[in-house]
C-alpha cells in the first residue's frame, strides 16, 4: 500500500528520488516514508533432544507444524517479544540464549525473521487454542510423520545442529544504552 498523507503532518505525499529510489515524500515537511517493514520472531527451545513445536489453528498456515514465534509489538524489546510469545503460545517459560537464525524477505512488506535460541526454564506444552491447537517437544523421528512447515524443518535443523555461539544478549555493555537490545558474539 502507497503512503498517500504524511504521517507527521497530513499532508500529501508524492513520489520523490531519495538515494536513486522513488520514494513517498511529504510535500509540506521532511517526512520520508521509507517502506513497509514488519519484525517476526521464532522460538527454538530444546529439551531433551526435542524441539518445541505447534500446530497452527490459524492461517497463515493453518494445519502446519512451527516453531513458536510472532511479531514483535512498537514499544517491546525484540528477546521479550519472543519470551511473551512462547508462553502465550505454549504455557512454557524459556528465556533468551543467543540470536542463531535470520530470514530476510523482501516484498511489498520486506518481513525480517529472527530465530532465538532459549532456555527452556518450566512448564508443560499447553496450546493456547486460539493460534495454536497443538503443542509440545518432538524428536526428528516424530517430526518425520507429521506436517511441519518447509522453514521450520530449517529451524530445527539449526536448533538441533548449531555451527556456532550466535549473537548473545550483551547484558552488561561497555555504555549502558537503556530501551535497547544489544546482542553481540
Amino acid at each position: 500500500m502507497e503512503a498517500k498523507y504524511c504521517m507527521t503532518c497530513g499532508s500529501a505525499m508524492e513520489p520523490r528520488e531519495i538515494d536513486g529510489i522513488f520514494r513517498s515524500a511529504c510535500t509540506a515537511c521532511s517526512f520520508v516514508h521509507w517502506g513497509n517493514y514488519s519484525v517476526g520472531v521464532g522460538a527454538l527451545v530444546v529439551k531433551d533432544k526435542k524441539v518445541l513445536l505447534v500446530r497452527r489453528a490459524q492461517e497463515p498456515g493453518k494445519g502446519y507444524w512451527t516453531n513458536p514465534g510472532g511479531y514483535i509489538e512498537e514499544a517491546e524489546l525484540i528477546h521479550e517479544t519472543i519470551c511473551r510469545e512462547v508462553l502465550e503460545e505454549t504455557g512454557i517459560e524459556a528465556v533468551v540464549k543467543s540470536v542463531v537464525a535470520l530470514r530476510d524477505q523482501p516484498g511489498r512488506i520486506h518481513n525480517v525473521y529472527i530465530g532465538f535460541s532459549m532456555e527452556y526454564v518450566s512448564g508443560e506444552p499447553t496450546p493456547d487454542q486460539y493460534e495454536v491447537d497443538a503443542a509440545g517437544f518432538y524428536s526428528l523421528e516424530e517430526m518425520a510423520t507429521m506436517n511441519v512447515a518447509g522453514f521450520t524443518k530449517w529451524l530445527v535443523q539449526v536448533a538441533l545442529h548449531p555451527e556456532g555461539d550466535g549473537l548473545n544478549i550483551d547484558e552488561q555493555p561497555i555504555v549502558p544504552l537503556n530501551g535497547y537490545g544489544l546482542f553481540r558474539s
